[in-house]
């Protein structure tokens, strides 16, 4: 029985009445198990080792489910050094207010918090931990995931595990394969492929493998071949025991309009002229996923038509700053503001300055208006224009802190951030669940400005908010005019609209390094970091990084943190392989980077210095734990530096699309380097690989609640 039969016994409607009546029932434990989703592990699709970092958000996310992407000088510079010369308002109708949605799950703190039990709590976990390693061994798994398995199942997790082996999936670092290798030793005969608890697993193990790569949910077939190729014999009724389950949800969505430019549906094929008998039914796709997503995205889309139906139009005193805006897309921008409760503004680094005005305009008016960004270098740079503005630097902050109430302005009595006007940057860095956080913390009334570069990739968690509220056309959108400056801005502007050009750089702003292979490639970056960017430009090792398409390979951040620690920082890695001053990036959660310094580490763990902040790691999260003069783009998105050293071996040719090219190229303030093997590739990529797309539910929830206007 396939699709089709789920759709005719159940429809899409009847499966997700019935999986929400399911989750209403269950209710805490429901709700839990959607949380036990929240650490499971990434997978490096990158890589051409077989190591697994459960950690660390996947680079190049697949576009399925787990099971379910010579010419060395490119034309933008020559030379193999720095130092050796010249490298190259509109008004919308508005619905009625919608209810105010559900919270969404809470944002983690800016900086982590080390957890602090009290004995008795520590005693039981520790008892806990116990009983769950025992019966891992004598299920033939290591006994070292007793912990982790805590973390995700509870202090039941030796029950829990007993009663379905299969929960196993729910820990970090283990795979299907070895779950079921687990079951076998533990139900002996009775493990069969066709087990309930294993189907079910593996359905909801999919799904959060696929939410890993940033989409929300799958269309149905997808989904049912990953389940065949796991060897469900049964997947039609795998997936209709989940959605009975509530964790997991079915949705019918319309498709995009087949016919002409002008949104009417196609003719038939008989060519007659659409009326009743011969016009055809519209295109839809069956689309299947995870409750917490779902929720997420109804609840982000509920709190902003809210906020576009609260606002109280006051053209005066933004009409007032827009005439004295200092450029015509922050004039644009200001008055969008004064007219919408949501406007959202596009536009490269250089645009920036444009949402600022709006802050300071804001708080110029007397208005508690703030600027929340997605990391702290993000901040700090916020910071910066703000002062320049004559606004209170202050008023910029890390989402992490604003949600956590660490940074802001707080919350008032009904538990809303305590503003009237925030404007969010690095737009396309914020995943779903964190901007339905966001939006349902902004009190009635309020103004929403989303500010970000629609080139850049997307977040390492799912979804893909910026792009969808771009999409669904149901708030006022501004373009920035203002470019990016210097040739750094000019090669990337061109890589946006899918040209690798040439550019002048008289002062060595942009340097192509060709390479034959990895150990060269590897060679070289070293040599730039430590000698030729200090040299040409003064800029201090610490200073510069080195991005990379992957974690892995011959030329991946593994390899290259090894040689440059050996060459900037050598030591014996004393506190669990780091040493005090080396460059890490901790990830406490999949989607979340931390840049920072080792300071210390003793028996509470490992000491950093994350932007000014003390982070301690506690020793059994060590893993989550890297060294950092050389990172991944999606790391190193929402952050700049001085200088910037790309490096796309042969071995990366896969992960290059646009978007990554974008990406890393941008992160240099005042030079690049490009260590280039990748031939013809990073050509190929930036004319003809745009961004992978992603399956989400946000921009068709959009348009339904904003009344089917679209």
């Amino acid at each position: 029985m396939g699709t089709s039969a789920i759709t005719a016994e159940l429809g899409p409607a009847a499966a997700a009445e019935a999986a929400r009546r399911a989750a209403a029932e269950n209710g805490e434990e429901a709700e839990n198990a959607a949380a036990d989703t929240a650490g499971a592990p990434p997978e490096e699709t990158e890589e051409t080792g077989t190591a697994q970092e459960p950690q660390e958000p996947q680079e190049e996310p697949t576009q399925e489910p787990e099971e379910p992407g010579h010419r060395p000088d490119t034309g933008t510079g020559t030379g193999t050094d720095p130092a050796a010369g010249p490298g190259t308002a509109a008004h919308r109708p508005q619905p009625a207010p919608p209810a105010r949605p559900a919270p969404a799950p809470a944002a983690p703190d800016a900086v982590p918090r080390p957890v602090r039990r009290t004995e008795d709590e520590e005693a039981a976990r520790r008892e806990a931990v116990r009983g769950a390693a025992a019966l891992l061994a004598r299920g033939g798994a290591p006994e070292a995931l007793g912990g982790p398995a805590v973390d995700a199942l509870g202090e039941r997790a030796a029950t829990v595990l007993e009663e379905d082996p299969w929960h196993l999936l729910s820990v970090p670092e283990v795979r299907p394969e070895q779950a079921d290798a687990f079951a076998r030793a533990l139900l002996g005969a009775d493990c069969r492929p066709d087990d309930p608890r294993r189907a079910h697993a593996l359905v909801v193990w999919l799904l959060e493998q696929a939410a890993l790569a940033g989409h929300t949910a799958l269309e149905a077939p997808a989904l049912l071949d990953a389940l065949r190729r796991r060897s469900v014999p049964e997947p039609d009724e795998a997936l209709r025991a989940a959605l009975e389950n509530g964790r997991v949800l079915a949705f019918r969505e319309l498709l995009e309009a087949t016919g002409p430019a002008s949104g009417r549906p196609a003719r038939s094929a008989s060519g007659g002229d659409g009326g009743e008998e011969d016009e055809e039914e519209p295109p839809t796709r069956l689309l299947v996923g995870l409750d917490r997503y779902a929720l997420a995205e109804e609840s982000l889309a509920d709190g902003l038509l809210r906020l576009l139906n609260t606002h109280e139009p006051d053209p005066g005193p933004w009409e007032e700053a827009a005439s004295a805006a200092g450029t015509p897309s922050a004039a644009e921008l200001l008055r969008a503001v004064g007219g919408s409760g949501v406007v959202l503004h596009t536009g490269g680094d250089a645009a920036r300055a444009e949402p600022v005005a709006v802050v300071a305009a804001a708080r110029a008016a007397g208005l508690r208006a703030w600027a929340a960004a997605a990391t702290g270098d993000s901040r700090r740079r916020l910071a910066a224009l703000l002062s320049a503005a004559g606004a209170d630097a202050g008023a910029a902050v890390t989402a992490g802190g604003l949600l956590s109430g660490h940074e802001g302005p707080g919350r008032d009595e009904d538990g809303n951030l305590a503003l009237d006007v925030l404007v969010v940057v690095d737009a396309p860095q914020w995943d779903v669940e964190t901007a339905a956080t966001l939006v349902e913390s902004v009190p009635d009334g309020a103004r929403l400005v989303f500010s970000g570069d629609p080139a850049l990739l997307a977040s390492v968690g799912a979804g893909r908010v910026f792009a969808d509220l771009l999409a669904s056309g149901v708030c006022p959108q501004v373009a920035s005019r203002t470019p990016d400056p210097g040739p750094i801005g000019e090669l990337v502007s061109g890589i946006g609209i899918g040209e690798l050009n040439q550019v002048e750089a008289p002062g060595r702003e942009v340097v192509i390094v060709p390479v034959r292979d990895a150990g060269e490639a590897v060679h070289r970056t070293v040599q730039l970091v430590a000698d030729s960017v200090p040299r040409a430009f003064g800029v201090e090792p610490g200073r510069t990084r080195v991005v990379t398409p992957g974690h892995g390979g011959t030329a991946g951040t593994r390899v290259l943190n090894a040689a440059l620690k050996a060459r900037l920082n050598p030591g014996p890695g004393r506190f669990g392989g780091f040493d005090p001053g080396d460059l890490v990036v901790y990830v406490p959660a999949p989607g979340r980077t931390l840049p920072g310094t080792v300071v210390s580490g003793d028996a509470d763990g490992l000491h950093l210095d994350c932007d000014g902040h003390e982070v301690v790691v506690p020793r059994e999260q060590a893993g989550r734990v890297r060294h950092g003069w050389a990172v991944t783009a999606h790391q190193a998105a929402g952050m700049r530096w001085p200088a910037v050293v790309v490096v796309l071996p042969g071995d990366a040719v896969r992960a290059l699309d646009r978007a990554w090219v974008y990406t890393a190229f941008g992160r240099g303030e005042r030079h690049l380097s490009v260590v280039h093997g990748a031939d013809r590739a990073l050509e190929h990529a930036v004319a003809q690989v745009p961004a992978r797309p992603r399956t989400t539910r946000l921009r068709t929830v959009l348009r339904e609640q904003a009344g089917h206007l679209y």
